[in-house]
């Protein structure tokens, strides 16, 4: 660290001095001051990093460990974006005595391969910001200073996310109602398999649409606010993906294990499934047992619009109003047979062939999800309302689709996941670090790949002659910086 010791010394300080004489002067303009600060700090922390890299390598290139196994083959030149900054760094080269394998020893102790470009912590602040924002500004936001990498390399990390299994609380909650929402978001594709294949359908719209999947699982809604009027649900957690990569049976076994895993199941009286109909999301019905599903309140108010609409021409708003209280009605108390009657009561006030294909197939709507319409009406107690619609725009729609922009199938399902990942409050340094691979041991180094110190004292307590005797009577705490690193980064060798 000497030579950055010395660059604070001799640059920084001085700097430091100028700029708050600068600040004195106009001290209007606090944040150039601030930024001027900034960039100091930056180009001091490019320094440190540089030398710490640079000085370990060093270490590893002096030791008797290194000396043993490997010659030195070429001194190159890499470098890193951190999210602090680009660091450029020269490491050592070296072959293995043996197998003739080069090897970067530098690389191996940090757990890195030889073709990493971005550190975790670069990748972590990609992350933050493209899950909210864009691939552009993800790779903008890579580093605190002027570092950015381009929305392809942002892409390529985003494609090739690999995510953690899920974690449960160690005790299982008690709950007596549950409840599930379900719905999906529509993206654009830029293509469906390769580039070109989107065409223009005899419908006249193009077949690039794809269905990214929104599941989630609370405990109920609560107000905000003790006088707030908006509401909230209780502990959500949300599942997303798409057909792409996962069925709907195995995107509903996920939902399935989280609710097992933290709810005592046998404590529970009644699992609510709020959805629109849609059939994928039925099957999450017959999927988990005990599930009870209900029709959304959102898509039967818009349906039952669609059906009564056209008596504005000839009934008062308050008429049409009590048509659709009727409607409600007969689906709570009557059957379906009455339902149709009421459909085709309502028909006789279509003025075209077209509007009374309308009103059949939103009657058909409720024909269909017949009993699950029924519950909605039936249980105002426990039935909450299902808030699908607003979560969907919020989880997904917000990034993906409320903006002109084009997906990959992969892209798409990569994004949604890590949107819930996000929502959930997922750690994206965490999922920075689950990216990397790991390390493959060399041979002979199964048995234990890093030694604490004292271990890592004791085998060279007998090769150092008279001043080896001494590694035993030094407490590791108290010896100095330099030696400590020292021991820690052959320690690390050992294992390679």
């Amino acid at each position: 660290m000497y030579n950055s010791v010395k660059y604070f010394e001799e640059v920084c300080i001085k700097n430091f001095l100028e700029l708050s004489a600068e600040f004195a002067e106009n001290p209007n303009d606090i944040a150039s001051y601030v930024k001027k600060v900034t960039d100091q700090l930056t180009k001091l922390g490019q320094e440190i990093i540089k030398e710490t890299l640079e000085e370990f390598d060093s270490i590893i290139k002096d030791s008797l460990e290194r000396k043993e196994k490997w010659y030195v083959e070429r001194t190159v030149e890499k470098s890193l974006v951190t999210s602090l900054c680009t660091v450029t760094f020269n490491k050592t080269l070296y072959k293995d005595k043996k197998t003739g394998e080069y090897i970067y020893l530098l690389d191996k102790v940090m757990g890195m391969t030889p073709h990493t470009r971005i550190t975790t912590d670069a990748v972590e602040r990609i992350l933050t910001e493209a899950v909210q924002t864009s691939y552009r500004r993800g790779g903008d936001n890579v580093s605190i200073d002027e570092t950015d990498v381009s929305k392809e390399t942002t892409m390529n990390i985003i494609h090739s996310l690999k995510f953690p299994e899920e974690k449960y609380p160690t005790e299982k909650k008690d709950v007596e109602y549950l409840y599930i929402d379900a719905d999906e978001d529509h993206v654009s594709l830029q293509f469906r398999d390769e580039k070109g294949d989107i065409h223009i359908g005899d419908n006249g719209y193009k077949n690039n649409g794809f269905i990214t999947k929104l599941v989630y699982v609370y405990e109920g809604i609560e107000k905000e606010a003790p006088e707030s009027t908006k509401h909230r649900l209780v502990n959500p957690y949300y599942f997303s993906g798409s057909s792409y990569d996962e069925s709907n049976e195995e995107l509903w076994d996920r939902v399935f294990e989280y609710i097992e895993n933290t709810y005592d199941v046998n404590k529970i009286k009644k699992i609510f499934l709020n959805a629109d109909g849609g059939a994928w999301i039925k099957a999450g019905n017959s999927r988990i047992a005990g599930i009870t599903y209900v029709l959304d309140e959102f898509h039967m108010s818009k349906y039952l619009v669609k059906m009564t609409s056209h008596l504005e021409k000839h009934f008062s708003k308050d008429d049409v109003k009590e048509f659709r209280k009727i409607l409600k009605k007969i689906i709570k108390e009557n059957t379906r047979e009455e339902f149709q009657n009421a459909i085709d009561y309502l028909q006789e006030f279509a003025s075209s062939e077209n509007e009374k294909k309308k009103i059949a197939n939103a009657g058909d709507y409720f024909l269909y999800n017949w009993a699950a319409a029924k519950r909605r009406y039936a249980d105002r107690k426990h039935v909450k309302g299902c808030s699908a619609e607003g979560h969907v725009s919020h989880v997904l729609s917000s990034r993906m689709s409320s903006r002109p922009m084009g997906w990959s199938k992969r892209g798409a399902t990569q994004m949604a996941k890590l949107r819930a990942y996000y929502l959930n409050g997922g750690d994206m340094l965490e999922l920075a670090r689950y990216q990397e691979e790991e390390m493959p041991m060399a041979a002979g180094a199964e048995v234990e790949k890093i030694l604490s110190a004292a271990i890592f004292r004791k085998r060279h307590s007998s090769k150092f002659g008279e001043i080896g005797r001494w590694y035993e009577t030094i407490p590791y705490c108290e010896m100095p910086v330099t030696i400590k690193k020292r021991f820690a980064i052959r320690n690390h060798i050992y294992g390679l």
